[in-house]
């Protein structure tokens, strides 16, 4: 499909038969006058009381357990960049049909227009406890750590901001896949990530967290290698990154690297810098549409490397819709008041074990290719998987009680087999 063809069938899609992705859909009976007596007036005063009394019987009466505000201000949108709140909607849309196509639940996008992030945070603060999750979505960096931090601290919902997290958890499950087939252990490798953003910071700490080596972990910005002898550049996460340890250009990290992990730009890795990585090394270029290196270029002068793109036609596509809805539907389903890292390493892991598992004809079929299996071409599922559902979310689940994250028991669905 050339980009006109694009342009033409997406506007389409969106405008016709009736504008936007998603609407609100009636859940109870609301057709004859006794059925409006209990929606509304008088009946609807009897779970006012009921949770005026106990704010958790919310989740009894009221659909907040199932719901999850997905919220932008626009100012990273996809690889358009700041566009506004209100031009941020169609993909906080997107994001909502997705919740409830692969996890069920129902979904909300909010637009906030603001002047400075105390007003963004107070504004979402506000709203928060409508909800049983909030979703924070395509803020740029380093505005968006000081607001996931601060909304974390303020609000009694889990907050999660997918374009760090979910990004970080589905990165590092397929590089810790395609380590293994090489042979590597992650605390071995030399680790290079180039972009210093929402993503890049968060794929590295998770990284780090899986027991990379900071020692041999390298990350780049536009300026270079993050080091002591350069400024930072007003990104307050940077100074946790640097690392002095020789080199300080990408050209010189690259030499050697096991991993290289590109969350940036297009076109920013050269075929010598391909060429200089380590033997059988793992190399996930994300940004996406256009990567930081051509796929074809690294098969033809590195066959022995495994490679990661965003890109759907490409193996092994770094897709955040493998993560996000399984994470917040075990997240409510045991009502967790965070998602913590424990949470989110259960989420990684169900991933990964489950790229392992003969994949079913249906999903192949789904993919458009002879077979799916455990290898160079398959480290992470398709995003068209059933099973995620129910792993995924089972994991996060598991996670959540075990860590003290979870306000009530296990559902008994998750104990069956």
């Amino acid at each position: 499909m050339d980009h006109q063809q694009l342009h033409d069938e997406a506007l389409k899609y969106h405008e016709f038969p009736t504008p936007g992705k998603i609407k609100v859909v009636v859940t109870k009976p609301a057709e004859t006058s006794s059925d409006l007596t209990l929606a509304y007036s008088p009946g609807v005063a009897e779970p006012v009381r009921e949770i005026a009394k106990n704010p958790s019987d919310a989740f009894r009466y009221t659909g907040k357990g199932n719901s999850v505000a997905i919220i932008s201000n626009g100012t990273a949108i996809l690889g358009l960049g700041n566009l506004g709140p209100l031009a941020s909607k169609p993909v906080m849309e997107g994001k909502a049909l997705l919740f409830n196509r692969f996890a069920g639940i129902n979904a909300i996008d909010i637009e906030v227009k603001h002047d400075t992030v105390d007003e963004f945070i107070k504004t979402v603060e506000c709203i928060a406890d409508t909800f049983g999750g909030i979703n924070l979505e395509d803020i740029k960096a380093p505005e968006c750590f000081v607001i996931e931090r601060e909304l974390i601290k303020r609000c009694k919902v889990p907050v999660f901001h997918d374009d760090q997290h979910g990004t970080a958890i589905v990165t590092a499950a397929g590089i810790l896949n395609a380590l293994e087939l090489q042979g590597k252990k992650i605390e071995d490798c030399k680790v290079v990530c180039v972009g210093a953003g929402a993503a890049g910071v968060a794929c590295s700490n998770l990284l780090l967290a899986c027991g990379a080596d900071k020692k041999k972990f390298f990350m780049v910005d536009r300026h270079g290698v993050i080091r002591s002898d350069r400024p930072q550049y007003n990104n307050g996460e940077k100074p946790s990154f640097i690392n002095d340890a020789g080199p300080k250009t990408l050209a010189e990290a690259c030499d050697g690297a096991d991993i290289l992990l590109g969350v940036s730009g297009p076109g920013l890795v050269t075929e010598d810098e391909v060429k200089s990585l380590a033997p059988k090394a793992v190399l996930f270029a994300c940004s996406n549409p256009d990567p930081e290196v051509d796929p074809e270029l690294v098969k033809r002068v590195r066959p022995d490397i495994i490679m990661g793109t965003g890109r759907s036609d490409y193996p092994n596509q770094i897709n955040n819709v493998l993560c996000f809805p399984f994470l917040f539907r075990g997240t409510l389903d045991v009502r967790a008041t965070c998602i913590n890292l424990e949470m989110k390493k259960a989420a990684m892991n169900a991933i990964r074990e489950l790229a392992k598992e003969p994949v079913p004809a249906e999903v192949v079929k789904a993919a458009q290719v002879d077979k799916l299996e455990f290898g160079p071409d398959y480290v992470i599922p398709k995003p068209m998987d059933p099973r995620l559902l129910k792993q995924v979310s089972r994991a996060v689940a598991q996670a959540a009680v075990d860590s003290g994250a979870a306000t009530i028991p296990m559902p008994e669905h998750y104990m069956e087999d």
